[in-house]
Protein backbone atom coordinates (compact mmCIF):
# COMPACT_ATOMS: atom_id res chain seq x y z
CA UNK A 1 0.00 0.00 0.00
CA UNK A 2 1.08 3.52 -0.74
CA UNK A 3 -0.30 6.57 1.10
CA UNK A 4 -0.45 9.99 -0.53
CA UNK A 5 -1.17 13.15 1.47
CA UNK A 6 -3.25 16.06 0.18
CA UNK A 7 -3.66 19.36 2.03
CA UNK A 8 -5.58 22.60 1.66
CA UNK A 9 -6.57 25.49 3.91
CA UNK A 10 -9.89 27.26 3.44
CA UNK A 11 -11.41 30.20 5.27
CA UNK A 12 -14.36 29.25 7.44
CA UNK A 13 -16.96 31.52 5.85
CA UNK A 14 -16.27 29.91 2.46
CA UNK A 15 -16.30 26.41 3.92
CA UNK A 16 -19.63 26.92 5.68
CA UNK A 17 -21.23 28.44 2.58
CA UNK A 18 -19.88 25.97 0.03
CA UNK A 19 -19.49 22.68 1.95
CA UNK A 20 -21.72 22.56 5.04
CA UNK A 21 -25.31 21.33 4.93
CA UNK A 22 -26.25 20.11 8.41
CA UNK A 23 -29.75 18.91 7.51
CA UNK A 24 -28.57 16.81 4.57
CA UNK A 25 -25.78 15.11 6.47
CA UNK A 26 -27.83 14.63 9.62
CA UNK A 27 -30.17 12.53 7.46
CA UNK A 28 -27.18 10.48 6.29
CA UNK A 29 -26.04 10.06 9.90
CA UNK A 30 -29.48 8.77 10.88
CA UNK A 31 -28.89 5.81 8.54
CA UNK A 32 -25.66 4.84 10.34
CA UNK A 33 -25.47 2.31 13.17
CA UNK A 34 -23.44 4.85 15.20
CA UNK A 35 -26.25 7.42 15.21
CA UNK A 36 -26.84 8.46 18.82
CA UNK A 37 -24.47 5.66 19.93
CA UNK A 38 -21.20 7.60 20.18
CA UNK A 39 -20.35 10.98 21.68
CA UNK A 40 -18.66 11.88 18.40
CA UNK A 41 -21.82 11.25 16.37
CA UNK A 42 -25.26 12.89 16.20
CA UNK A 43 -27.65 13.46 17.79
CA UNK A 44 -26.16 16.57 19.34
CA UNK A 45 -27.11 19.25 21.82
CA UNK A 46 -25.48 22.18 20.00
CA UNK A 47 -25.73 23.89 16.63
CA UNK A 48 -22.99 22.51 14.35
CA UNK A 49 -22.85 25.74 12.32
CA UNK A 50 -22.11 27.65 15.53
CA UNK A 51 -19.29 25.17 16.18
CA UNK A 52 -17.75 25.88 12.75
CA UNK A 53 -18.11 29.63 13.33
CA UNK A 54 -15.85 29.51 16.40
CA UNK A 55 -12.91 29.22 13.99
CA UNK A 56 -11.47 31.30 11.15
CA UNK A 57 -9.94 28.51 9.04
CA UNK A 58 -10.10 24.83 8.27
CA UNK A 59 -6.94 23.01 7.29
CA UNK A 60 -8.09 19.89 5.42
CA UNK A 61 -5.86 16.85 5.16
CA UNK A 62 -6.60 13.78 3.08
CA UNK A 63 -4.79 10.47 3.14
CA UNK A 64 -5.27 8.47 -0.05
CA UNK A 65 -4.58 4.80 0.60
CA UNK A 66 -3.66 3.25 -2.74
CA UNK A 67 -4.09 -0.50 -2.43
CA UNK A 68 -2.19 -3.18 -4.25
CA UNK A 69 -4.21 -6.28 -5.06
CA UNK A 70 -2.61 -8.16 -2.14
CA UNK A 71 -3.59 -5.32 0.26
CA UNK A 72 -7.29 -5.57 -0.48
CA UNK A 73 -7.83 -8.56 1.78
CA UNK A 74 -6.60 -6.58 4.83
CA UNK A 75 -7.96 -3.16 3.87
CA UNK A 76 -9.76 -2.70 7.22
CA UNK A 77 -6.57 -3.19 9.25
CA UNK A 78 -4.62 -0.95 6.90
CA UNK A 79 -7.29 1.76 7.15
CA UNK A 80 -7.28 1.57 10.97
CA UNK A 81 -3.52 2.15 10.97
CA UNK A 82 -3.67 5.06 8.53
CA UNK A 83 -6.50 6.60 10.55
CA UNK A 84 -4.55 6.16 13.80
CA UNK A 85 -1.48 7.79 12.22
CA UNK A 86 -3.60 10.68 10.88
CA UNK A 87 -5.20 11.16 14.30
CA UNK A 88 -1.79 11.40 15.97
CA UNK A 89 -0.61 13.82 13.28
CA UNK A 90 -3.64 16.04 13.94
CA UNK A 91 -3.16 15.90 17.72
CA UNK A 92 0.44 17.06 17.17
CA UNK A 93 -0.83 19.98 15.05
CA UNK A 94 -3.19 20.96 17.87
CA UNK A 95 -0.24 21.10 20.26
CA UNK A 96 1.57 23.51 17.94
CA UNK A 97 -1.46 25.78 17.47
CA UNK A 98 -3.16 26.65 20.78
CA UNK A 99 -6.92 27.09 20.45
CA UNK A 100 -7.17 24.72 17.51
CA UNK A 101 -9.08 21.45 17.46
CA UNK A 102 -8.82 18.57 15.02
CA UNK A 103 -11.56 16.82 13.12
CA UNK A 104 -11.48 13.05 12.95
CA UNK A 105 -11.51 11.06 9.73
CA UNK A 106 -14.82 9.33 10.43
CA UNK A 107 -16.32 8.41 13.76
CA UNK A 108 -14.43 8.13 17.01
CA UNK A 109 -12.97 4.73 17.86
CA UNK A 110 -10.96 5.62 20.97
CA UNK A 111 -12.92 3.34 23.30
CA UNK A 112 -12.36 0.37 20.98
CA UNK A 113 -14.00 -2.86 22.06
CA UNK A 114 -15.20 -1.31 25.33
CA UNK A 115 -17.69 0.75 23.37
CA UNK A 116 -18.67 4.36 23.83
CA UNK A 117 -20.32 5.38 27.09
CA UNK A 118 -23.00 7.46 25.35
CA UNK A 119 -25.33 4.44 25.26
CA UNK A 120 -25.11 4.07 29.06
CA UNK A 121 -25.56 7.78 29.74
CA UNK A 122 -22.07 8.13 31.20
CA UNK A 123 -19.75 10.96 30.18
CA UNK A 124 -17.09 10.39 27.55
CA UNK A 125 -14.11 8.41 28.92
CA UNK A 126 -11.66 10.40 26.81
CA UNK A 127 -13.01 13.94 26.36
CA UNK A 128 -9.46 15.18 25.73
CA UNK A 129 -9.11 12.82 22.73
CA UNK A 130 -12.66 12.53 21.32
CA UNK A 131 -13.06 14.54 18.12
CA UNK A 132 -15.97 15.19 15.81
CA UNK A 133 -15.67 14.46 12.12
CA UNK A 134 -16.34 16.82 9.24
CA UNK A 135 -19.51 14.92 8.35
CA UNK A 136 -20.73 14.91 11.95
CA UNK A 137 -20.77 18.70 11.81
CA UNK A 138 -22.62 18.70 8.47
CA UNK A 139 -19.61 19.02 6.18
CA UNK A 140 -19.69 17.33 2.81
CA UNK A 141 -16.58 15.14 2.81
CA UNK A 142 -17.03 14.05 -0.82
CA UNK A 143 -17.18 17.64 -2.02
CA UNK A 144 -14.35 18.62 0.33
CA UNK A 145 -12.16 15.85 -1.05
CA UNK A 146 -12.97 16.51 -4.71
CA UNK A 147 -12.96 20.31 -4.79
CA UNK A 148 -10.36 21.14 -2.17
CA UNK A 149 -8.02 18.16 -2.39
CA UNK A 150 -8.59 17.06 -5.99
CA UNK A 151 -9.47 13.47 -5.00
CA UNK A 152 -12.69 11.65 -5.83
CA UNK A 153 -13.92 9.25 -3.18
CA UNK A 154 -14.43 5.64 -4.24
CA UNK A 155 -16.88 3.30 -2.53
CA UNK A 156 -17.21 -0.43 -2.22
CA UNK A 157 -19.65 -1.82 -4.73
CA UNK A 158 -21.09 -5.31 -4.46
CA UNK A 159 -18.39 -6.22 -1.93
CA UNK A 160 -15.57 -5.23 -4.30
CA UNK A 161 -12.76 -3.30 -2.61
CA UNK A 162 -11.84 -0.18 -4.63
CA UNK A 163 -8.30 0.62 -5.74
CA UNK A 164 -8.03 3.30 -3.06
CA UNK A 165 -9.73 4.75 -0.01
CA UNK A 166 -9.50 8.33 1.20
CA UNK A 167 -9.53 9.45 4.83
CA UNK A 168 -10.29 13.14 5.35
CA UNK A 169 -9.66 14.98 8.59
CA UNK A 170 -8.83 18.53 9.49
CA UNK A 171 -7.74 21.17 11.91
CA UNK A 172 -10.01 24.02 12.92
CA UNK A 173 -8.13 27.16 13.93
Amino acid sequence: MRVETYEKTVDMATYITDYVNVEEFLECCRQCEDFDQKWSCPSYDFDPVDYWKKFDHLYVIGKKMILEEEDKENWRDLMKQVKADLTEELYAMEEKRPGSISLSAGSCEICGENGCTKTTGEPCRFPDKMRYSIEYLGGNVGLTASRLLGIDLLWMEEGKVPDYFVLVGGLLY
